[in-house]
């Protein structure tokens, strides 16, 4: 007799419990959300290359599809990694490209929410699965395109891999397909890299990697993986071009232009970075950049690079620009000056120099004076011997005329003596 007091006692207790949550749901605003024992999913998987196509079912009735609406939560997570995904579907399949994963973990689970007010009226539990891929010997997978038409594309070898392995590099872009040009290889002569120029890319259509790799001692069927990449996610631009700087009224002003790309060249599509020595660097999105700099420094550098950031999301900032010196006005008129006067002296060195060679300056400077050889020297002393025996017979000429000249001034002295006697001046 207890027991079947107690039964109907446990009921009513068990009914008042349940209608005092309910109850106390609605006066919160809540929605009550009925226990989900009833809805389950199955999982499945398809394999189709690089892609496992994920899709479940649930055992909804057509009355409750038709009353509610009915949304998926699906989240999964690739093996050796931390991160997990998570998505709102509708649809009841998912593609996931394992690209170089070897498989992941997914669950899912159903929800039922009211059309009125878009609450969860209903949902199920988690239903997981494990879906394993063949082993991936390649890891760290990096492309890059640059100078437009330059291609790029590394990897490393894991060391698990077969020592008997082959690596071969294609991709298919715009309905074509493109194998390596120039492996890049390791030490142990394996492709690690490929290397490819002069190729050209359509920005919004999709760069699908291949990467087979085979078993050259088993001759079985190779492994191919697969990556896909949009061309100006990965595309490293060149500097910034014709950058240029000013100092007016105080303020530095820089100018430059964006360089040729692959994709859009629309102005709103780049994100600039300034540095300047002793400043921080900043981000800048417009062609030019101004700050005031009441004290400028003697000297300071000014750089800017350049990468995609609103019209496409890119990691890859591209080379800092050449650098571009400012100076303050007075240094730049002595600058100019010394610059003037140095190509002044340099041109009329120039001419000097040029002037030299034309009239044979230098030879005639540096020409030696030549030793008189032996002949000349033997003419001399000959010549010299002739001109002494003039000189004696002139000296002994000159010396009978003088005896002569003396001896006919002593008859002509007698004579006039004789004279003067006789006219008898004598005396006188």
């Amino acid at each position: 007799m207890a027991r079947i007091t107690v039964v109907p006692v446990m009921l009513i207790l068990i009914f008042f419990q349940h209608k005092t949550l309910f109850s106390s749901s609605l006066t919160s605003g809540q929605q009550y959300v009925v226990d989900a024992l009833g809805l389950h999913n199955i999982l499945w998987v398809t394999k189709n290359e690089s892609r496992v196509i994920l899709s479940w079912n649930n055992n909804l009735t057509k009355e409750e599809t038709e009353k509610y609406t009915v949304k998926y939560i699906l989240s999964y997570k690739f093996f050796n990694t931390t991160h997990e995904r998570k998505e709102r579907l509708q649809k009841k399949k998912k593609i996931i490209r394992l690209e170089l994963h070897s498989g992941f973990n997914a669950k899912v689970k159903t929800q039922l929410f009211a059309k009125e007010t878009e609450e969860v009226i209903k949902e199920s539990g988690w239903t997981e699965f494990t879906y394993k891929a063949p082993p991936v010997y390649i890891q760290n997978l990096s492309c890059i395109i640059y100078n437009i038409s330059f291609f790029n594309c590394t990897w490393h070898i894991k060391a698990e891999a077969p020592e008997d392995i082959e690596i071969f590099f294609s991709y298919r872009h715009v309905g074509k397909d493109f194998e390596c040009q120039q492996y890049m290889k390791n030490s142990r002569k394996k492709n690690i890299g490929c290397h490819m120029k002069e190729m050209y890319f359509q920005p919004s259509r999709k760069i699908n990697l291949n990467i087979t790799i085979r078993d050259v001692r088993n001759n079985s069927r190779g492994l191919s993986y697969y990556k896909a990449f949009t061309p100006q996610t990965i595309e490293k631009l060149n500097p910034p071009i014709n950058v240029s700087v000013s100092l007016e009224n105080r303020s530095i002003k820089i100018h430059w232009k964006p360089p040729p790309t692959i994709g859009s060249a629309s102005n709103k599509c780049f994100l600039y970075q300034v540095k300047i020595t002793d400043r921080k660097i900043v981000d800048v999105t417009a062609e030019k950049y101004e700050y005031p700099f009441h004290k400028p420094a003697n000297k300071c550098a000014a750089q800017v690079r350049v990468k995609k950031e609103i019209c496409i999301r890119n990691k890859i900032w591209s080379e800092w620009s050449e650098p571009v010196f400012i100076h303050n006005e007075k240094t730049v008129d002595i600058m100019l000056l010394s610059l003037t006067l140095f190509c002044l002296l340099i041109f009329l060195g120039g001419l000097l120099i040029c002037a030299c060679r034309r009239y044979r300056c230098l030879e005639v400077i540096t020409m030696p004076v030549p030793h008189p050889s032996d002949n000349i020297k033997t003419w001399l002393a000959a010549d010299e011997t002739h001109h002494q025996k003039q000189m004696s017979i002139k000296m002994e000429m000159h010396s009978e005329a003088t005896m002569g000249i003396s001896e006919e001034s002593g008859e002509e002295n007698v004579q006039q003596q004789k004279c003067l006697k006789e006219s008898g001046l004598e005396d006188l």
